[in-house]
């Protein structure tokens, strides 16, 4: 079966452009984040935020560090009041990570201020260009949120 026509361009032009969004995403990010809270600790606050039941091990390989770094970057989130250390809900054996009230607050300010920041910047696109991006990303968003088990192809997505 022969490849479609757009396949090389697009795979390019995704690979030459989503770094330069995920920068500018970060930008926004770490200019609102508060300047008590290093990158590192932003980035394990959104990611126990988005993850239920997260552990230690998971929030390593999310952010590539070892167990011990990422064991002293909580250590210094939970003396913060930031991160509560609990019981797993599905084996008491375990510790799971979930933000406290104040954890919470930051992380949905900045994530809020970043948002308000980056559409500020797609302002002066038209209606109809905004459109053709939300539908580009509605397309996207189910292709890489399996990505990390599996490739993933359209027709796996039908069904």
């Amino acid at each position: 079966m022969a490849l479609p026509k757009m396949l090389e361009p697009c795979a390019r032009d995704l690979m030459d452009t989503a770094p330069k969004i995920v920068q500018a995403i970060r930008v926004e990010m770490r200019r609102e984040r508060g300047a008590d809270l290093s990158i590192p600790q932003f980035r394990t606050m959104r990611f126990i935020q988005i993850s239920p039941d997260s552990s230690l091990s998971s929030l390593a390989e999310h952010l590539g560090l070892t167990l011990p770094s990422v064991s002293k970057l909580v250590d210094g989130l939970v003396k913060q009041e930031l991160v509560i250390r609990q019981e797993s809900t599905s084996d008491r054996r375990k510790l799971t990570l979930v933000l406290s009230g104040s954890g919470e607050a930051i992380v949905n300010v900045a994530r809020a201020n970043a948002q308000a920041n980056l559409a500020r910047m797609l302002g002066g696109l038209s209606e109809g260009e905004l459109e053709t991006i939300h539908s580009a990303f509605e397309i996207l968003r189910p292709l890489f949120a399996l990505a990390k088990s599996k490739p993933v192809l359209p027709r796996d997505l039908l069904g």
